[in-house]
């Protein structure tokens, strides 16, 4: 058994009253209170992350970078999951479409995760961070231009701003045509939100995305992922896509809304840029709060505690960030030493372009509404209730109305625009026959044609 024993373990006599619940209203209301009490029972202790799944959650953040740069000990194959072979978790479960294993980098080790991943970062690569802020810009202004001149000056930025803009960034990344962009979002909003079938909606509509690309190859990641060396079958390539959706758009949506809040509290310094909010975010309130499935591949010793061989152990990043043994050391820490993008051969590997991103839509937000203030108080804001993300559940702002206009004809429209990228059609009628609504992609292009 290994043994990992410079580590501190629980406080002499501490008593074990059962899991600590990480999900529902007590959770969404108080995450820190949480994570105090489990830090009280050393590096890492039990939780529920759902009904009848139990995982160690490990809270300190040595013992957690010491995980997560161990990848000969502590893998990331959930197919590893003692509990989930021998059927002990329910097949319905909320934690199953974020633990289970699919074929894609997150849940690969060794050569199978270096193929993979080294797809996914050569078909990001050619993206600028100069074309990135642009597309931003233009998400952002289409946005805010649904709810800018609304008589009232109110709007919700979670739902109307922080959670859409990201969804739109990566449609457009993707190459998606107007009507799978569409069904693409609606499909992962579905999952985001638990909607049966979406994780199948969203399939499908990468399915036909992929196809359309087999016949019209296009300057995005979709193609650029289908025609990389590492020769990813369509299967995989579906499955880096939806990588790159969840494991991109929430924490993107988190880091907006909760940047845009600190931004607008009343104890934010005015001079003060967004690049601080946002690494303050990333600090405070990782966006990616409790995630990193880990499978110890034999019995090892943390802190007094033996984490069982291919039982689940989760790192919790919001947790970690805020340690207090770490505290009296972050003066002294590169303001990039946090683990909100992991750490590791599985860190992040679209750091800088989930950087500019936030701090661009945190910028346009500020710059079209400059008078924006938020009618509740940032402490007195609840978190989405479940263990996954640090999200806010509502951002509530006023200001003066005003309209924003959509860009020049002569401005850059996004790629997916061009007719070489016609959409596919087989799916995309309602039951009844008819065509279905356009929904947000299909509006957003309309709004930069000027339509």
């Amino acid at each position: 058994m290994e043994h990992r024993p410079d580590i501190q373990g629980p406080p002499p006599g501490c008593p074990a009253h059962g899991n600590m619940q990480l999900y529902g209203p007590q959770f969404g209301a108080d995450p820190e209170s949480h994570y105090t009490h489990l830090r009280s029972l050393g590096p890492s202790a039990p939780v529920d992350v759902a009904p009848g799944v139990e995982v160690e959650l490990v809270t300190s953040y040595e013992a957690a970078k010491w995980i997560l740069q161990n990848p000969a000990t502590f893998v990331r194959d959930a197919r590893r999951w003692n509990a989930l072979k021998e059927g002990r978790i329910p097949q319905d479960s909320p934690a199953l479409p974020m633990m289970g294993y699919r074929p894609n980098a997150l849940f690969s080790d060794g050569a199978a995760h270096g193929r993979l991943r080294e797809a996914v970062t050569d078909s990001l690569a050619p993206v600028t961070s100069l074309q990135l802020a642009r597309r931003t810009r233009q998400s952002a202004d289409y946005l805010i231009s649904r709810f800018s001149s609304d008589r009232l000056g109110e709007a919700e930025l979670m739902a109307e701003y922080a959670q859409p803009l990201p969804l739109l960034v990566f449609s457009d990344l993707f190459g998606c045509p107007p009507e799978i962009g569409d069904r693409v979002i609606t499909g992962i909003s579905g999952i985001f939100a638990g909607t049966t079938g979406a994780d199948d909606k969203l399939a499908e509509a990468l399915t036909d995305l992929i196809a359309l690309k087999h016949r019209r190859p296009g300057d995005d990641v979709t193609t650029r992922l289908m025609q990389h060396s590492a020769q990813l079958s369509d299967e995989e390539v579906m499955h880096q896509l939806v990588t790159l959706l969840s494991g991109g758009t929430t924490p993107l949506t988190g880091t907006i809304g909760t940047a845009s809040a600190l931004m607008l509290s009343d104890d934010w310094q005015a001079d003060r840029p967004v690049e601080d909010a946002v690494t303050q975010v990333l600090w405070n309130y990782a966006p990616i709060a409790n995630y990193a499935g880990h499978y110890p591949t034999q019995d090892v010793e943390l802190g007094g505690r033996v984490l069982k061989a291919n039982n689940p152990v989760l790192i919790s990043f919001a947790a970690a960030n805020t340690d207090p043994q770490l505290a009296e050391h972050r003066e002294q820490l590169s303001a990039k030493a946090h683990l909100a993008f992991g750490a590791g051969p599985h860190a992040c590997p679209a750091k800088d372009p989930a950087l500019t991103i936030a701090v661009t839509a945190v910028e346009a937000l500020l710059n079209h509404l400059p008078d924006i203030s938020t009618r509740v108080p940032l402490k007195d804001l609840s978190w989405v209730p479940a263990p996954w993300s640090r999200v806010l559940q509502e951002l509530p702002v006023r200001f003066t109305p005003r309209s924003v206009s959509p860009p020049p004809a002569s401005s850059p429209a996004p790629r997916a625009t061009a007719p070489a990228a016609a959409p596919v059609t087989h799916r995309s009628t309602s039951s009844s026959g008819s065509k279905p609504k356009p929904g947000l992609w299909s509006k957003f292009l309309a709004w930069t044609r000027g339509e």
